[in-house]
């Protein structure tokens, strides 16, 4: 907690703000076991190296599943830190709605790795990428995506940790079962298309379509729309694709009340 004056108010008053800095240090430990557990190595040494926790810190772990763990240190250690679990904290965090984002990768995948840090930092359930017929990355690194989104998991503080599928062909993520809303967003202006912010729903599952830079094909929206998708558009503005994808995780966030 810090304390300080600030004169940069209007008309010269000085207000007294407070902050508080919260101190939770968050493990992911997918394989964890109670009630003692020792972490792998690169948290290990984290742990020790980074953080400088010591015998009888406190810390929590994570298994991505909804489970939230206090711990504390019991023999530290930079390549074998263990640790004793003294609290279980089921569903932590659980939001009352799912969704699912299915997005074709950037060619430039610094932009699509940063909508996977975002969306998990914001909430969201699944992202599948897409491959489709205007799509300008074919070849993805799910490696690489993976250690995005679990260092997003742990720098939000989150203990559901998002499913990040491989690269799927857009007709097979069409033909998926999926029992929820199911949206198709684009940017051809001559179909009708209703407002994302007025079909989705409050609660419940949601899956989302989100095309390439070069948007989906007329074939391609077709299919989704004889396969019960809705057609709906993100706004006036033309949105780069990472920015519409982003822009469809934080709608849901907002309409189910930033859960």
């Amino acid at each position: 907690m810090r304390f300080f004056d600030s004169p940069v108010f209007p008309h010269g008053q000085t207000y007294k703000v407070t902050i508080y800095k919260i101190q939770m240090q968050l493990f992911y430990t997918p394989e964890i076991t109670l009630p003692e557990y020792t972490l792998p190595e690169e948290e290990s040494a984290h742990c020790q190296k980074v953080l400088r926790l010591g015998a009888g810190d406190e810390l929590y772990l994570t298994d991505g599943r909804g489970n939230l763990y206090r711990a504390v240190v019991q023999q530290p250690d930079p390549k074998r830190c263990r640790v004793r679990i003294t609290e279980t904290l089921p569903r932590y965090g659980e939001r009352s709605y799912g969704l699912t984002v299915a997005v074709a990768p950037t060619k430039n995948i610094d932009r699509y790795e940063w909508f996977l840090e975002k969306a998990t930092e914001t909430g969201i359930d699944r992202i599948i990428p897409i491959e489709c017929r205007h799509s300008e990355r074919r070849i993805l690194k799910r490696e690489r995506g993976e250690r995005v989104v679990t260092s997003a998991v742990k720098q939000s503080l989150k203990a559901y940790r998002p499913q990040l599928d491989e690269l799927t062909p857009l007709g097979e993520v069409i033909a998926m079962p999926f029992r929820g809303t199911k949206l198709i967003a684009h940017c051809h202006p001559g179909t009708p298309r209703r407002f994302i912010g007025n079909v989705l729903p409050r609660g419940g599952d949601t899956l989302v379509l989100i095309g390439p830079e070069g948007d989906f094909s007329e074939e391609e929206i077709a299919a989704a729309r004889a396969a019960g998708f809705t057609e709906v558009s993100l706004g006036e503005s033309r949105l780069r694709t990472e920015t519409a994808a982003l822009a469809v995780v934080t709608a849901a966030a907002l309409v189910n009340g930033m859960e």
